[in-house]
């Protein structure tokens, strides 16, 4: 067996970015790695399955992976993050099935490759386009440029925090991306300036806020609780794509929501058990 651990990340603001070639396309945009993420093991096979929290599931993104990798294994994802809620679980699957098939079936591809292949699978499944990239980075990645790790630009705001969250139901990604979105990469663009000029973490909460008004995509609850939160003086947004509100330090908690807590995960996607590892539990 091999294990992965991918961190889940909360997207603040995008664009899209559309290429002929998988690899090339994504976003530019902002958002932060979570200490909360998917652990992933991989086992050899007689038939590829996929489970998520112990349920058969049926991922693209992963199945593209396997592809790529010609590989016939069992892949089992475990995690406490919700699903289809803005917290980049397929891109998790995707990049933690890769990195752990890699080292599984000794495939002797670089980082940067695997997380190519992943970023493109995710991008062709239409369920992600800057995921995979802010997961492999960890802390607060800013993407500059679209694209997997072989073709972007990246850049990170130097800072950490205490991180709370909470999910009011589920949005879907390949509704908004597959749609009109020249409206939502105008907003993302305008965003990304603003953290540019100024890269912390309260301008890319700020930055999000505006984008998700901008783009028309808040919705009346988490506009709901966004406010709450600001009326206790904290800094909360919309996580991309969901009905998920984030908010820095205590600010959900303040408001008197009952969230989740976690951190800014400082390393991102990482093997955690070489193959034949059996120290660890199952």
């Amino acid at each position: 067996m091999a294990r992965a651990f991918v961190p889940g990340h909360v997207t603040g603001f995008f664009t899209v970015d559309r290429a002929d070639d998988p690899t090339k396309a994504g976003s530019r945009g902002a958002g932060l790695a979570l200490s909360e993420g998917v652990t992933v093991t991989v086992r050899p096979a007689e038939a590829v399955a996929v489970t998520l929290n112990g349920e058969s599931v049926e991922i693209e993104a992963v199945e593209r992976v396997l592809d790529a990798l010609e590989a016939t294994v069992a892949v089992r994802g475990v995690t406490g993050l919700p699903v289809g809620s803005g917290f980049g679980v397929s891109g998790a699957m995707a990049l933690g099935a890769a990195l752990a098939t890699n080292d599984l079936l000794d495939r002797r591809l670089s980082t940067y490759e695997l997380a190519t292949i992943a970023h493109g699978a995710e991008v062709q499944a239409g369920t992600g386009l800057g995921d995979v990239v802010g997961q492999l980075h960890g802390g607060v990645p800013i993407r500059l440029e679209p694209g997997s790790p072989q073709h972007n630009k990246m850049d990170a705001v130097p800072a950490r925090s205490r991180v709370e969250f909470q999910t009011f139901g589920e949005l879907s990604t390949s509704e908004v991306i597959g749609g009109d979105t020249e409206a939502i990469s105008a907003a993302g663009e305008r965003a990304l300036s603003r953290l540019v000029q100024e890269p912390t973490l309260e301008r890319l909460v700020a930055s999000s806020r505006q984008f998700s008004r901008e783009a028309d995509l808040v919705t009346d609850r988490v506009y709901e609780v966004v406010t709450d939160v600001a009326e206790a003086g904290g800094e909360a947004t919309m996580g991309m794509l969901g009905q998920t509100v984030v908010a820095l330090g205590s600010g959900l908690s303040d408001a008197g929501y009952d969230p989740t807590v976690c951190r800014v995960d400082p390393t991102g996607a990482t093997l955690v058990a070489p193959r034949g590892d059996r120290t660890l539990p199952e």
